[in-house]
C-alpha cells in the first residue's frame, strides 16, 4: 500500500535529538493499539520507562525512524546478532523490535518502508535472517509480517509470564 504519507516519508537512522519523540510515540502507539485489540493488557510505569529509554537502545541496536514533514511518524529497532537485549534464538540472525507508527498515521502504510529498510540493513550486515516476536492474539500484526515473507517458527516462541506469550517469526535472507 503506497499512500501520500508513504511517498513523503524519509526513512533514516535515529539521532539523539529524536529520542524523546520516539519514546513518546512508542508509548502512545502501544497503549492505544493494545487497548483496541487486547484491552486486558495494561502497560506498567516500568514498561513505559523502558519504551522511552531510546538512548540506551541506540547504543546496542540501530533505530530507524520514518519522518513525515519533519515529524517522527514511525520507528523500528534492529538488533545485530549477539547484541545485548536481542531476542533472536538463532545465530547470525538480526532481531526486529519495537515497530510502531504514531497513532495519527496508523493504517497509512508507514510500517512497510520501515520494514524494507530493516531488510536492507540486515543484508548489509550479512545475516542469515531477521527474527521477531508478536504477542499472541495480535493477529493483524502477524499477518502484516507474513505478507512480507516472515514465517511462523514455534521453536522461537517466548513465554514470559502467564499473561505474555510471544509467537516467533523469521524472515530468511539467504
Amino acid at each position: 500500500m503506497i499512500t501520500d504519507v508513504v511517498k513523503r516519508a524519509v526513512i533514516r537512522e535515529a539521532r539523539p535529538e529524536d529520542d524523546k519523540a520516539i519514546g513518546e510515540l512508542l508509548v502512545d502507539a502501544y497503549v492505544t493499539q493494545y487497548a483496541k485489540h487486547l484491552p486486558e493488557i495494561v502497560y506498567s510505569d516500568e514498561r513505559k520507562a523502558f519504551l522511552r529509554d531510546i538512548a540506551s537502545r541506540r547504543k546496542v541496536c540501530t533505530i530507524l525512524v520514518a519522518e513525515v514533514d519533519g515529524e517522527i511518524a514511525g520507528t523500528v529497532a534492529l538488533y545485530p546478532p549477539g547484541a545485548p537485549g536481542t531476542e533472536a534464538w538463532l545465530p547470525r540472525t538480526a532481531d526486529l523490535r519495537a515497530l510502531a507508527t504514531a497513532v495519527r498515521f496508523h493504517g497509512q502504510g508507514l510500517a512497510q518502508p520501515l520494514l524494507a529498510e530493516t531488510e536492507v540493513l540486515a543484508k548489509r550486515w550479512g545475516v542469515d535472517a531477521i527474527s521477531l516476536h508478536v504477542r499472541q492474539g495480535v493477529v493483524g500484526v502477524a499477518r502484516m509480517y507474513q505478507r512480507r515473507g516472515y514465517q511462523r517458527v514455534p521453536e522461537g516462541d517466548m513465554d514470559r509470564r502467564p499473561e505474555v506469550f510471544l509467537e516467533a517469526y523469521l524472515l530468511p535472507l539467504k
